[in-house]
């Protein structure tokens, strides 16, 4: 999906001959988030509908579907690895979720954080009205670490869930009146805040936290430092996390999204100006190829990194 998109989508079984629900629904789901197995009751006819709101960094869902058996096998996982979390949030009816040796139950009043890069079984007992968003692994990795759960269950009725569950119902609601920035920024607070209500810490400026993000900006920026269109608001999308989060971060270890790809441009340039590899290219075309949109551009900053022009440094190497 383009960047800087926002788009609502409503589906429904009812426009389907009955005979082609099931089949319809299997696709649609499987569509939304990754390979599954479906079980349907038998007999009857099947019904469900959805909402999709969604940007190229977010999804969020709002399901109506009736009694129904979802699966993701070790064998699915492997074929269609999908590492982002999802937050299930029941309205009416009630779900069980088994995942890892673990049997959760979520109804009314509860969330359930799951992953579908592990095998698990998610049963509908009756008809199931819910709010499914997808939350990038990034913001949930980066925020809990190691502590990340395999499956949660949330209590949505007090404190920071039950603010999380308002959030979820007013974005819904509003569906139709957002923007993709306004959505992508509703999405950066509610996983911010599921975070903390699974690792039941109020403090999203810790000082390991911040750590650990920087950790990972510094090797996303050195990793893809040539890309002319990185800056601090495609590294933090990239990521999962939130611009302010990456800020942050950054301001911590002393420094800024822009001074901090600049360095690694810097550096890229200078190894490339010593390797024999990338003898045979001029100055202007080693700029372009590390990021910098000019000659000029890299052999002002490339003087105030490192005292001397890119020439000079090619040169006083090569001889």
């Amino acid at each position: 999906m383009p960047e800087g998109t926002y788009a609502v989508e409503v589906a429904s079984t009812d426009e389907i001959p009955a005979r082609e629900r099931a089949d319809f629904w299997s696709e649609h789901i499987t569509g939304y988030h990754c390979s599954l197995d479906y079980r349907f009751p038998r007999g009857g006819d099947y019904r469900g509908r959805t909402a999709r709101q969604r940007t190229a960094a977010y999804q969020f869902v709002e399901s109506r579907s009736d009694r129904i058996g979802y699966a993701r096998t070790v064998l699915q996982a492997r074929r269609d690895p999908d590492e982002d979390y999802r937050l299930l949030v029941p309205l009416e009816g009630g779900v069980t979720m088994r995942q890892g040796g673990q049997e959760l139950r979520a109804r009314p009043g509860t969330g359930c954080l799951i992953t579908p890069a592990e095998p698990f079984e998610l049963v509908q007992d009756g008809p199931v009205r819910s709010f499914i968003l997808t939350l990038p692994a990034g913001r949930v990795l980066g925020r809990l670490g190691r502590a990340a759960p395999r499956c949660a269950t949330l209590d949505m009725t007090t404190g920071l869930g039950r603010v999380v569950h308002g959030m979820l119902g007013s974005l819904y609601e509003e569906r139709d009146a957002l923007t993709a920035r306004e959505f992508d920024a509703v999405c950066d607070r509610v996983a911010e805040l599921v975070c903390m209500v699974v690792s039941a810490d109020d403090r999203p400026g810790a000082p390991g936290h911040l750590a650990e993000v920087e950790a990972m900006v510094r090797r996303f920026v050195r990793a893809n430092a040539a890309d002319p269109e990185l800056n601090g608001a495609a590294v933090a999308r990239r990521l999962g996390w939130s611009l302010r989060q990456v800020q942050l971060a950054l301001q911590h270890a002393g420094t800024t999204p822009r001074e901090l790809i600049k360095e690694e441009r810097l550096l890229l340039v200078r190894d490339r100006l010593t390797s024999p590899r990338y003898a045979h290219l001029t100055i202007t075309e080693v700029a372009h190829l590390s990021g910098f949109s000019s000659a000029s551009a890299l052999s002002t900053a490339f003087r105030r990194r490192f005292g001397l022009a890119p020439r000079d440094l090619r040169h006083g190497t090569a001889h």
